[in-house]
């Protein structure tokens, strides 16, 4: 059920992201979420896309990608969503090494992206806490 997050590795300088997003900007691959973490030197750009393995082609072998297991989980868009979420995964002693979280074009409102240690215990710990969690199809209609 884990969704698959694009991760592409740039220089942090001037126009390298523009030059790493231009191909899949101009295609129909729709990018549905996006984080940027970066260091003095290199930038870790965060992508869940309508098409992984196109937006991967269209990347080309010139940029370093890689595709990670995240948990997405559906929230509603109103204060004290996400803590929520951070304070199930707290009592059970799961460790978030990122989160980042986007609306949705759906009713229910947004979801949270979730990068874990163990993505399986996880979905698991959250659908038994009756959390809604967002699959690949869903995320990419």
């Amino acid at each position: 059920m884990a969704v698959r997050q694009l991760s592409i590795f740039i220089e942090n300088k001037h126009g390298r992201l523009s030059e790493a997003i231009k191909g899949i900007s101009e295609s129909d691959v729709n990018i549905r979420a996006l984080s940027i973490g970066d260091s003095s030197d290199y930038g870790i750009v965060r992508m869940i896309v309508s098409d992984l393995e196109r937006a991967r082609d269209l990347l080309g072998e010139n940029i370093l990608s890689k595709v990670t297991s995240v948990v997405a989980v559906k929230m509603d868009d109103k204060g004290g969503a996400l803590y929520k979420i951070l304070r199930a995964l707290e009592e059970a002693e799961i460790n978030v090494k990122y989160t980042y979280a986007f609306t949705s074009n759906k009713q229910f409102g947004a979801y949270v992206v979730l990068r874990v240690d163990d993505v399986e215990a996880t979905e698991k710990l959250l659908s038994e806490k009756g959390f809604e969690l967002a699959t690949d199809d869903e995320i990419r209609a």
